[in-house]
């Protein structure tokens, strides 16, 4: 893969206490510059910015994928393999509410992969994945 090149994500969210807590404490992700309207997070090396904004916030539709509810507006991040499956455990242990259950999908195909979707507490939906061989995260 190509070198690591961080990206950089704005979103709305409607309250900042508790997205420091779910984005600070539960996923782990190092605080940085924040106001009384903005917080910043370091998302698995890359660049969050929760914006106070709650009239921005909408339900996110969903298309069917292998028979499964994916919304289309979601973002996230791709693990290694053994912090994948500690977040997922790290999750189902403080009774998050998944939209997907963590689970394997093209088990033994190309592109096999972890997957798992569930919501911050503004709505926005997240998706964890990560691939036992990481040279078929573009695999066609």
């Amino acid at each position: 893969m190509d070198q690591f090149k961080p990206f950089h994500l704005a979103f709305p969210i409607r309250d900042i206490e508790e997205t420091r807590e779910f984005y600070g404490k539960l996923l782990g992700c190092e605080i940085g510059r924040s106001t009384e309207k903005w917080i910043d997070f370091n998302f698995f090396g890359h660049q969050l910015s929760a914006h106070l904004k709650p009239e921005e916030l909408a339900a996110s539709h969903a298309n069917e994928v292998d028979g499964k509810q994916v919304p289309v507006r979601h973002f996230g991040a791709i693990l290694p393999w053994e912090e994948w499956h500690e977040l997922a455990d790290k999750l189902k242990d403080a009774g998050m509410e998944f939209i997907i259950e963590p689970y394997i999908r093209f088990k033994g195909e190309t592109g096999e992969q972890a997957t798992m979707f569930f919501m911050d507490p503004s709505g926005n939906a997240l998706e964890f994945k990560s691939f036992q061989d990481p040279s078929q995260i573009f695999a066609p």
